[in-house]
């Protein structure tokens, strides 16, 4: 049977899915890895790096995306809102996973400035919601809408052969783009494209430095 959760209960809970974020190899994923009856194609060392490198970039975005509902789930003041802000980020870390995994087939780690951006996300997330849920969920929405572009771009500049990191973004953006209108229906303010424009800078400057990081 469900029961109300104490502040204690939820800051266990948050301390805990802060280690399955940072900690290397912790998250563990629902559902199965979209990747796993996908055979790749050749892939030479300089391909195998720039793989490494999108999919880096890709699990930091994934990183990030988790503070951010962590933050605005600690600060959240609508019990619905909470709940959805929960069951998307659920599946945002089966995201997480499925980077990791695909790292450590590429022979590669996930970036070393995970922490710093994680603290960053999480203090938007926690601020946001503080101040209502509706712009809250609008920086869900836009922040989904964005990461959904990214994969977008990073579909197409992986390697021909890379087959494994293709069906993994596959599906990461499919649910992006589902989490991005399940924040709307709930309520999310739809921001304007200057604020939109924004946020996909700061999006650049995150891919160009844990790219290689």
């Amino acid at each position: 049977m469900d029961r109300q959760q104490s502040r204690s209960d939820r800051l266990i809970h948050q301390f805990d899915t802060v280690l399955r974020t940072l900690m290397p190899h912790a998250a563990a994923s629902q559902r199965t890895n979209p990747a796993d009856t996908t055979v790749d194609g050749a892939l030479d060392d300089y391909e195998r790096r720039h793989s490494a490198g999108v999919m880096r970039v890709n699990h930091t975005g994934e990183v990030c995306v988790q503070a951010l509902y962590q933050g605005q789930g600690v600060t959240a003041k609508l019990p619905h809102a909470r709940k959805q802000m929960e069951l998307s980020a659920l599946e945002e870390a089966d995201h997480l996973a499925w980077c990791d995994e695909r790292l450590v087939q590429l022979r590669s780690r996930s970036s070393c400035l995970n922490p710093l951006f994680y603290v960053a996300s999480f203090s938007i997330g926690a601020a946001t919601g503080a101040i209502s849920d509706r712009i809250s969920l609008g920086v869900l929405a836009a922040t989904e809408e964005q990461l959904g572009k990214q994969i977008d771009e990073h579909q197409t500049s992986l390697p021909v052969g890379d087959n494994r990191s293709r069906a993994i973004l596959r599906q990461m953006a499919i649910d992006e783009a589902h989490h991005a209108q399940l924040a709307i229906e709930a309520g999310g303010v739809r921001f304007p494209a200057p604020i939109k424009w924004s946020m996909g800078l700061a999006y650049k400057v995150m891919t160009k430095s844990v790219y290689h990081l």
